[in-house]
């Protein structure tokens, strides 16, 4: 999917537009491809935790945690390599916590969208809760 013509994600905004307008693309797609939104934006109470961009609940009942990463180059690994271990960590967390609060529990899985220089790449189970 190029997504050149999008100018939050062409260098044209600040760092808080092209994220926002990463999701608002990622989201779309992901509904496009079967997913339904759960949450946007889920936080974890307090300091240091964690943070997801879409919970999402597939075809199947997974539940989807996705991070949106968004990069301007492809340079550095690009945009999926810049979630690193932390990272990582953190989304778990926040997965387990969102999780917690709920009756029912369901297969989840890990998801990342990338967008470097302007394109889109879905990468399903990109890392395990480990």
């Amino acid at each position: 999917m190029d997504l050149s013509r999008f100018g939050a994600l062409a260098g044209k905004a600040s760092s808080k537009q092209s994220g926002d307008a990463a999701e608002d693309i990622a989201l779309r797609h992901l509904q496009q491809a079967g997913l339904i939104l759960l949450v946007r934006n889920y936080r974890t109470p307090g300091r240091g935790g964690g943070e997801i961009d879409l919970i999402m609940r597939d075809r199947d009942g997974t539940t989807v945690f996705v991070e949106v990463r968004a990069r301007r180059a492809v340079g550095h690994g690009g945009a999926a390599a810049s979630i690193g271990s932390v990272k990582r960590r953190r989304i778990v967390f926040a997965a387990r916590h969102y999780l917690a609060g709920r009756a029912l529990q369901s297969p989840c899985r890990f998801d990342v969208v990338a967008f470097d220089a302007g394109q889109l790449q879905w990468l399903q189970a990109a890392f395990d809760a480990d």
